[in-house]
């Protein structure tokens, strides 16, 4: 059996076992990405098979195969905020009723939490997501987003600040 850096290599040179059981290992951490960017399992899956095509397609072009996990992260999170930006322009009526009834379902507080998410700048929102919602270190967060760790540091204080800035002690959003 193959370890992790000749997996990769071997998918980069076009090994389609390799590749599958790369995607395969990591599958639960991409769903779990996906899923907090879009709160939609329907939409988290076709990200998550966008992104495995995309990869695919592209693998060969990847110059350093032991990064070959942070790069499909960052593939993913590109498709996520892709399919956000296509989400804003077209809101089909049933998932309008749909948003309301879970709205109603769902605590204020965590639906005040994900609105002051989105409203923020995609720097701030992507570190705060991949360290809270999916407990990643900071080494990891700056290999997939492929900046030093100082920066994704500095990104997590501005970002934390400016959370608490949005929602007041109630935990309702300031619409400033």
């Amino acid at each position: 059996m193959m370890d992790h850096k000749e997996l990769a290599a071997a998918a980069c040179r076009g090994d389609e076992e390799a590749f599958y059981s790369l995607v395969t290992e990591h599958r639960r951490r991409l769903y779990a990405i996906a899923y907090s960017y879009l709160h939609n399992e329907s939409d988290a899956l076709e990200v998550l098979q966008e992104t495995v095509y995309r990869a695919w397609m592209k693998c060969g072009k990847l110059k350093h195969s032991e990064a070959f996990v942070p790069w499909l992260i960052r593939i993913l999170i590109n498709c996520c905020v892709d399919e956000q930006k296509r989400k804003k322009r077209m809101v089909p009526v049933e998932e309008v009723r749909s948003q309301e009834m879970a709205a109603e379902m769902v605590s204020d507080s965590k639906l005040d939490l994900e609105q002051a998410l989105s409203r923020m700048k995609p720097k701030y929102r992507h570190v705060l997501i991949l360290k809270y919602y999916q407990d990643m270190t900071i080494a990891d967060i700056a290999k997939i987003l492929d900046c030093p760790e100082g920066t994704v540091k500095t990104r997590l204080h501005q970002g934390l600040k400016l959370l608490r800035q949005k929602i007041e002690p109630g935990g309702a959003i300031f619409h400033v």
